[in-house]
């Protein structure tokens, strides 16, 4: 009876792995699939360029600063600049 049992449970140790292994290869299937399509959904749209639209991108340079200034965050409108913090007079 023991030697019956002990067939029994290796075939179905046999069948899991067969099963768990199949489950992996339609992941990793799918994984390459989705993969690919998102690859070439990007080419195609960046194959749909205008001309109109490039023509457009390059004549909208930003206009050069006034003078230069050490002040990136005030250039950005994040702080305010020093030079126009020293012409207030100071309030008491």
């Amino acid at each position: 009876m023991i030697a019956h049992e002990s067939g029994h449970l290796s075939q179905r140790v046999k069948v899991g792995m067969i099963g768990l292994a199949s489950v992996f290869l339609l992941i990793g299937l799918a994984a390459a699939i989705y993969s690919t399509r998102t690859k070439d959904h990007s080419l195609a749209f960046a194959s749909k360029v205008h001309a109109d639209t490039v023509a457009r991108m390059s004549n909208t340079a930003p206009p050069p600063a006034a003078a230069p200034t050490n002040e990136p965050l005030a250039e950005l409108g994040v702080a305010p600049s020093a030079t126009a913090n020293s012409s207030q007079p100071a309030q008491p």
